[in-house]
């Protein structure tokens, strides 16, 4: 069987999630991959950038981007050309984004199969780009299936009405872990390291973190990071005034999670919502600890995570998990085989695909979009 995994973006987790789904894909017997990225990706950039069969060009701002789209018409048939060499039975779509409605109109020009992996069904303030979930969403009612990484999500999809018809089956996958190369350096003598990496937006609770260490008992020994990219706001500020703390409102390059995974005791996740984590991924396979708020799919994601404290979305509830997690001697567990994870995950994947996916099925009444979208002639699905 032909899979081509795809996903254009070009910074955040999207690029190494398709690479890391491809790299397990490469591994079954009778599986032929193709992975397509931007060539602008940081994981292409980085050393020892994965195997890209299809590298493209994307945008790299606002500006190309609307260029992009206008002109999408018209690179349809040189996308067309590529795919007509790999000839996918499955295509994949890794995480959407903004362009992949494109890559969807090729692919039903071939009569090729298309399962979107959904990681977030809702938006959240403050992340992600205007009409984001909009299109999403219009790629997702061209899709064959759809793989949510989260019960959580894939409620979300059925409530939406984009799932759970018998036309596009909802296709459980859950997120495996995330590694990273992290340096082998011994720890330095100091209080437990606490770190809050990510978006620093306001569904991540900073405000929540900020009245949690507030709240601690002033001998209380701890160092916390809170990094990652974000508007300034009050919440920052809070966090700057308690002890302890140091904010690196910066944009993490990949080279650099390594290092902080690797400076890292434990990871705190405050979240306020959530679908999954990419972070929790991260540190799952980095063998750290994690707090995190019961909310959403965090709550399922962590759930067989050895050394996890789950708690309550307000700062009481966390300041006394972090306690908790204070109270425990400091212990790193061995790295998680994420290469193996991901294997298992794959292979579990595509059961449920040819499980879910009917040899032969027609589009729903009403459902056979215009023009360059309609559904050519469907191959059989096979493995």
């Amino acid at each position: 069987m032909r899979v081509l995994v795809w996903q254009w973006g070009r910074l955040g987790a999207g690029p190494r999630f398709a690479a890391c789904l491809a790299e397990a894909l490469r591994g079954r017997p009778g599986i032929e991959v193709t992975l397509s990225l931007c060539r602008a990706a940081e994981v292409m950039t980085a050393p020892n950038p994965p195997r890209c069969e299809m590298p493209v060009r994307t945008y790299r701002g606002l500006v190309s981007f609307l260029l992009r789209l206008a002109t999408a018409p018209f690179a349809l048939p040189f996308l067309l050309r590529k795919l007509r060499r790999v000839m996918p039975d499955l295509a994949i779509c890794a995480m959407p984004g903004p362009l992949d409605l494109l890559m969807a109109a090729a692919l039903r020009l071939l009569g090729t199969r298309l399962v979107v992996v959904v990681h977030e069904a809702d938006a959240h303030p403050g992340d992600g780009f205007p009409m984001q979930l909009t299109l999403q969403r219009l790629l997702c009612r061209h899709a064959s299936g759809l793989a949510a990484l989260s019960a959580h999500v894939g409620t979300r999809l059925r409530r939406q009405g984009l799932a759970g018809i018998p036309r596009r089956p909802l296709i459980p996958f859950a997120h495996p872990p995330l590694a990273f190369e992290m340096p082998k350096t011994e720890r330095a003598p100091g209080p437990p390291r606490l770190l809050c990496f990510g978006r620093l937006l306001p569904y991540k609770g900073l405000d929540l973190l900020a009245g949690a260490l507030a709240s601690l008992p002033s001998e209380t020994e701890i160092a916390v990071r809170v990094v990652g990219s974000g508007p300034e706001s009050p919440a920052l500020d809070a966090l700057r005034a308690c002890r302890g703390v140091t904010v690196e409102n910066r944009w993490v390059p990949e080279t650099e999670i390594g290092a902080l995974l690797a400076w890292s005791d434990g990871l705190i996740l405050p979240y306020r919502e959530a679908s999954q984590s990419g972070v929790a991924a991260a540190a799952i396979a980095a063998g750290r600890p994690v707090i995190a708020t019961r909310v959403g799919g965090l709550r399922e994601q962590l759930s067989a995570a050895p050394q996890a404290v789950l708690c309550e979305p307000n700062p009481d509830s966390l300041a006394r998990a972090i306690g908790l997690w204070l109270d425990s001697p400091i212990q790193i567990i061995p790295r998680v085989d994420a290469a193996e994870a991901w294997r298992q995950a794959v292979s579990d994947l595509l059961l449920a695909i040819a499980s879910a996916l009917p040899a032969n099925v027609a589009p729903l009444p009403g459902e056979t979009p215009p023009g360059l979208l309609a559904w050519g002639p469907r191959r059989p699905f096979h493995e």
